[in-house]
């Protein structure tokens, strides 16, 4: 309990991409073009669909989730990879490591779900209905996933990442060292 106690204090160390300093700067630029035309491209599906009554149908009103679940997701990692491809700050706090993997976990479920959704879709009557249900389905999953992983003690707080996910916080959690020899 005591090393799950002093995690709530420290701040993770994400490594990612310190192997190679000398590339950070081309992915700062690299990863930063891509991030606006990411977000450009996302939000104009987004408007067109909204603006254009021909748009108003059940691949758009989908295709314009999709796009605003992508916004979502990538500025969920992004903008914490950037800084820490162009400061010298490599950390972040336990709860925005918490926050970070719900939020990714939310997102790529419900972009699961969402696909599968669209992948059926034949009425547009159900169209609501069956985008509510991606979402309420990514959130269940994910604040599932999240509470179990923040119930396992994690010793040390060097994460060899640049965000936090799933299966770099296991890497972290404290083996059982009581058993027998």
């Amino acid at each position: 309990m005591d090393s799950f106690n002093a995690t709530l204090e420290e701040r993770f160390i994400l490594v990612g991409f310190s192997d190679w300093p000398q590339l950070e700067i081309i992915l700062f630029i690299f990863i930063s073009i891509f991030y606006s035309l990411t977000l450009f491209g996302n939000t104009t599906i987004i408007i067109l669909s909204l603006i254009d009554l021909r748009l108003h149908t059940p691949m758009y009103f989908f295709l314009s989730h999709l796009s605003f679940l992508d916004l979502c997701y990538t500025t969920s990692t992004v903008p914490q990879l950037l800084i820490n491809l162009h400061g010298l700050d490599r950390t972040i706090s336990y709860g925005g490591c918490v926050a970070q993997l719900f939020t990714s976990l939310a997102l790529g479920s419900t972009e699961c779900v969402l696909l599968v959704v669209m992948a059926f879709d034949r009425y547009a009557a159900v169209c609501h209905t069956l985008a509510i249900s991606s979402w309420v389905g990514g959130l269940v999953n994910s604040l599932t996933q999240t509470s179990i992983i923040m119930t396992i003690p994690l010793c040390g707080h060097h994460l060899n990442h640049f965000f936090c996910e799933m299966l770099i916080l296991l890497k972290l959690a404290c083996e059982n060292t009581g058993g027998p020899e």
